[in-house]
């Protein structure tokens, strides 16, 4: 069942134009946030979508395994009851707030498996009650005209014992443990990790193959694959956490092999006009840094090619938290000209600098974050260039199911 979640990264908005596409804003403020655009037979009426992280709470209420709420103490996933009639009627509030007609709406990040869990009150599509738990939601989305995908991920190392089926240890691309330094989000540290036999990795991709599948079958139009932010992904492409001596560690080529494998699987099971994924090759969050991000990066680009996906959605150098040179403008630049499909660049936008970046052709989407937290009606905020809400950082984590997460005004309220 599905919980009302909070961002604990923002809910995004996508600004898109293709260069071929542009037309003239009514406004004497020239925008681009109120163009059409195709997405490989995916027609978006606005340039917007909402693509939102889900945020575990830190109190009380029992989840499902999807995430639904209920009273009484939080438990950790592997002791929390398969709750089937659990309300989703925040969550289902949550997202119909923020989806516009002819907008592609990207839901929070979501489990493949019950090893995939490393937060309270995430959620899943693994069994068949998440699928049936997630259907009111994509219902409401479709009721207003909005296009929905679902963010399939696996933490990984991100995880602890308590979250994972039998309180064993959590899966990696290695068995180094996330320092307690790296740990920001909750008081426990995580849990050492084991590191994946080789034979187990084709597990891993049919559990994102089988995702996929569920989140067609709950009604979601595609997915995007979470490869970015420290995530399982990363730590088999990132060479400072991959140690592997097998095909999967090593050489750029074997680091990159998994995620790669993922993708190939999801387009062949849902069509890979149905399939994105978001990348963070300069990031270094929870401990997972690479030594040459720019070539990671641009060969993750290349060869995803091969694969004809919708969309690289891809953030942007100054959301790393130590790269020194994170400032240095058009990093993505490379990554973007090499993609052969629709690019989206996310990272500290505002309207200004989204138009710009649009204009010269940087990228053809435009990612904004807590933006879209704080104004769930942000694309209309944008065509008029009218004021914005600010978002307030001390809401993002409570428990109240409303403050902070579905009770910022509108326009006109």
């Amino acid at each position: 069942m599905l919980c009302p979640l909070r961002p604990w990264s923002s809910p995004f908005v996508l600004c898109v134009e293709k260069p071929w596409q542009k037309k003239k804003s009514p406004s004497s403020n020239p925008t681009r946030w109120a163009n059409s655009i195709s997405l490989t037979g995916i027609h978006l009426v606005r340039h917007f979508a909402v693509s939102v992280w889900s945020k575990r709470r830190q109190t009380a209420s029992k989840q499902t395994a999807g995430g639904g709420v209920c009273s009484n103490s939080i438990g950790a996933v592997n002791k929390i009851q398969i709750l089937r009639k659990c309300s989703s009627t925040h969550a289902i509030l949550y997202y119909s707030q923020r989806t516009t007609k002819g907008g592609l709406l990207i839901a929070e990040a979501t489990g493949v498996s019950d090893t995939a869990q490393g937060y309270p009150s995430t959620p899943g599509i693994w069994t068949k009650e998440q699928i049936e738990a997630w259907k009111p939601i994509v219902k409401a989305v479709h009721d207003k005209g909005g296009i929905f995908f679902c963010q399939i991920w696996h933490v990984g190392r991100v995880s602890n014992y308590d979250y994972q089926p039998n309180g064993q240890a959590p899966v990696s691309s290695t068995d180094k443990q996330i320092s307690s330094q790296e740990e920001i989000e909750t008081e426990r540290d995580y849990s050492p990790p084991r590191r994946l036999r080789t034979e187990e990795i084709s597990l891993i991709v049919n559990d994102f193959r089988l995702a996929a599948r569920n989140a067609i079958e709950a009604g979601f139009d595609g997915v995007e694959i979470h490869g970015a932010h420290g995530y399982l992904l990363e730590q088999f492409m990132k060479d400072n956490v991959n140690d592997r001596t097998d095909e999967y560690g090593g050489s750029l080529e074997n680091r990159c092999r998994f995620a790669l494998e993922i993708v190939e699987a999801v387009a062949k099971e849902i069509g890979a006009d149905r399939v994105g994924i978001r990348l963070s090759p300069f990031a270094d969050y929870k401990g997972c840094w690479d030594s040459n991000p720019e070539q990671l990066g641009l060969y993750m680009v290349q060869s995803l090619n091969k694969y004809d996906i919708l969309y690289c959605h891809m953030v942007e150098p100054r959301m790393s938290i130590v790269d020194v040179r994170r400032n240095i403008p058009n990093r993505l630049l490379p990554m973007r000209k090499a993609f052969n499909g629709t690019f989206l660049a996310a990272g500290g936008y505002d309207r200004e600098e989204g138009n710009k970046v649009v204009d010269e052709g940087y990228t053809d989407l435009v990612v904004f974050g807590r933006l879209f937290l704080a104004n769930p009606d942000l694309p209309k905020r944008f065509e008029l260039n009218t004021t914005l809400n600010e978002y307030i950082k001390l809401t993002f984590y409570i428990s109240d199911p409303t403050v902070g997460y579905t009770d910022y005004p509108f326009l006109d309220e």
